[in-house]
């Protein structure tokens, strides 16, 4: 067995560009109507910020993390927490589209003893790292990891994405300065930025700009890029990857409710919402599935 996972993922050879360019793509929008469908099963949810985060997250499982379905408990693999944790119709989506868990039981979110709750939970799902949902706590909880990480002279390396909203917790930057004190460079801190929170845009609840400067302020090494450009966004991860000795934060501006025009930008679709069936099958065409699709998502 080789010393490392990080070691056999790049004796792998990678696949062209472009090819993996699309699958990504692919991963993204089955993310987006996997937990579509998943929240009007549930009658509940967040999909705004589920939509929105999709891509980032199909480009963390799908090109940059160090981490797959059957080396779960190898000390030595990529973590990811999902800070955000009320995006979890988000996470399990495209856990399922890389083999996590069964697509299927992932339609179950937030039903009387499934393992899919409305936030993500440690001991029901055993690729999730921590349980989420309290803003701020996961990031630290990651910075931890990243702290006992270097302790054990590992490679691996921690994501972990946070909402815009969750950055008015002061934990976050009490986490943001202890990362930047002890030079976590496996640590990666992706935002989410859609600009909107549960009740009306961040700058009318309370204003985050400028928040790249507060970033830089704190030492952090700092990308601003479109969170659904997915070349972009595999750049990023790669510089970040490559940085020394500073923490990485990686500021995507997205969409809320990318996808889907009638929820695109508005504050109402932060959640808690019910979607109608009519609203899912509006949102899953928006989305590209084909009749047989949403038939098949929607009559679980």
């Amino acid at each position: 067995m080789a010393s490392t996972m990080r070691s056999v993922i790049e004796e792998a050879p990678p696949p062209a560009a472009q090819d993996l360019e699309k699958q990504l793509a692919l991963a993204a929008n089955f993310t987006r109507k996997h937990a579509i469908a998943s929240i009007y099963h549930a009658g509940s949810g967040h999909p705004g910020g589920a939509l929105s985060c999709a891509d980032l997250l199909a480009c963390l499982f799908g090109a940059e993390l160090n981490f797959w379905p059957n080396a779960i408990d190898e000390p030595h693999r990529d973590r990811f927490v999902l800070s955000k944790g009320h995006a979890a119709p988000a996470l399990y989506a495209v856990a399922a589209h890389y083999g996590f868990c069964d697509a299927k039981a992932a339609l179950s979110l937030r039903k009387l003893n499934s393992k899919f709750q409305g936030h993500p939970h440690v001991l029901d799902l055993p690729w999730v790292e921590t349980s989420t949902g309290s803003l701020g706590q996961g990031f630290s909880v990651a910075l931890g990891m990243a702290m006992g990480l270097k302790l054990q002279q590992s490679k691996a390396r921690v994501y972990a994405m946070l909402g815009d909203g969750e950055l008015q917790e002061g934990e976050v930057w009490e986490a943001a300065m202890c990362a930047a004190h002890h030079r976590l460079d496996n640590l990666c801190v992706v935002i989410d930025y859609n600009k909107l929170q549960s009740d009306n845009l961040n700058s009318a609840i309370m204003r985050l700009e400028p928040l790249a400067a507060k970033w830089r302020a704190f030492d952090w090494a700092i990308a601003e890029i479109d969170g659904h450009d997915i070349p972009e966004i595999l750049r990023t991860f790669r510089r970040a990857g490559a940085t020394h000795g500073r923490p990485s934060v990686v500021i995507a501006n997205t969409v809320k409710g990318k996808g889907v025009k009638y929820m695109e930008n508005i504050p109402t679709w932060h959640g808690s919402v019910k979607l109608s069936r009519e609203q899912a099958e509006d949102a899953l065409r928006q989305l590209g599935a084909r009749g047989d699709e949403i038939a098949e998502l929607l009559n679980v």
